[in-house]
């Protein structure tokens, strides 16, 4: 059991941390324009500073790191018809749920795998990320994954090449997205896959990792204190029987490409929101339709 941070900047409290941004944003040096500018507001100065432990210089190369991989990515600029093909047996998914601290939660089952593309793999999970963080509360900065292993064997998982880009992606553009990720119900051959991919994985990012299984009531304990069971599909220990629709998805992803459009455009003032610039009056923020129940 571990003991949950009420914020994820606590490590560097009080008067120091404005004077951290401000250094931070000071170091950048020309001033940024563009995504960039929107880019890089407070909260998202503040998320890199924490993934370096509030040291500036390494902050500013893991940002810079960022702005250069956005700059060919162009996350901001994937549209779900683009990558509407990975999502079509439910690989990886945006909730209809938030979990109990009203955070996005991400649907991952790498059982489903369907295409074998690794850069179009890589540009569905990067426009599911930003969709969480589109769909983030105002008061919220994180999201949460669920891991699904149902289904899951060494003839269908994830090479070792598509773990490490994810977590290469994860960590260093997005720091300080993720809050937990569970992982439920992993099988024993499992294990072998598990040693080689944790070396990725950075402390604080490992901190985050749940392993839960059914039996074991510790792990159970914890996954229910993070989210309510009746939102969990059954397939998660939860008690909602439902299924991935994938037309209802792609519906949702529609509408939710008109609001990202909107979101990162600059005809209008710009404020905070989710941890991004984001237009003065912020798009609203609409649930997913349910799955269809079965």
């Amino acid at each position: 059991m571990f003991r949950r941070k009420s914020h994820p900047h606590s490590e560097q409290e009080g008067e120091d941390q404005p004077h951290k941004v401000k250094e931070l944003r000071t170091s950048l040096g020309a001033p940024l324009s563009g995504h960039d500018l929107q880019y890089c507001n407070d909260a998202c100065l503040r998320r890199y500073l924490e993934a370096r432990n509030w040291n500036v210089e390494k902050s500013k190369k893991m940002l810079e790191e960022t702005l250069k991989w956005r700059s060919t990515f162009k996350p901001e600029e994937i549209r779900w018809h683009e990558v509407a093909i990975e999502g079509e047996t439910g690989k990886a998914y945006r909730a209809n749920f938030h979990d109990r601290h009203g955070r996005t939660v991400l649907i991952l089952r790498p059982g489903m795998q369907n295409t074998t593309a690794l850069d179009n793999q890589m540009r569905h999970l990067v426009y599911l990320i930003e969709n969480a963080i589109l769909n983030l509360p105002q008061d919220q900065e994180q999201m949460s994954w669920l891991i699904d292993f149902t289904g899951w064997s060494l003839t269908n998982n994830v090479p070792i090449k598509s773990a490490r880009e994810t977590v290469n992606i994860l960590q260093n553009h997005y720091p300080e997205r993720l809050a937990v990720a569970f992982l439920y119900n992993p099988p024993r051959i499992f294990e072998a896959f598990w040693k080689i991919v944790k070396y990725f994985l950075d402390p604080k990012t490992m901190q985050k990792v749940k392993f839960v299984y059914p039996k074991n009531k510790d792990s159970v304990e914890l996954m229910k204190s993070y989210f309510d069971m009746d939102n969990l599909p059954t397939e998660l220990g939860g008690k909602a029987n439902l299924k991935y629709d994938h037309e209802e998805f792609s519906r949702q992803m529609a509408q939710d490409d008109v609001k990202a459009a909107k979101f990162w455009s600059f005809d209008k003032h710009h404020t905070e929101t989710n941890g991004y610039s984001a237009p003065e009056v912020a798009p609203k923020t609409e649930c997913l339709a349910p799955p269809v129940k079965v």
